[in-house]
């Protein structure tokens, strides 16, 4: 009685993940998936990387073509002002209360 309970169980749950994936079984479901696969591959990610290797191309060239160009070496200097605003607090003195 307790083994027809857990194949019961076991085949509920084997039909449940086959329902969620669409309802097809064995190599119709697998093709599906390679399919799917590919047509995302081709559309979304090939391109994006695509995109990412012409940009840092062109920043290879851009580079490569000014050698005396500008180069910011050092970090800059943090804004020393309370309020973190350039225009915040040009001309105010922090008083104490009292």
């Amino acid at each position: 009685m307790s083994s027809s309970n857990w194949r019961r169980t076991l085949g509920n749950v084997r039909s449940f993940i086959g329902n969620s994936m669409g309802g097809l079984r064995g190599g119709s479901n697998i093709a599906s998936w390679v399919v799917a696969g590919t047509l995302a591959y081709f559309l979304w990610i090939k391109p994006s990387q695509d995109l990412r290797r012409e940009q840092e191309e062109r920043a290879a060239i851009a580079a490569a073509s000014d050698p005396y160009r500008y180069v910011e070496k050092r970090k800059p200097i943090p804004d020393p002002q309370e309020t973190g605003l350039i225009y915040g607090n040009k001309n105010k003195t922090s008083k104490p209360a009292e």
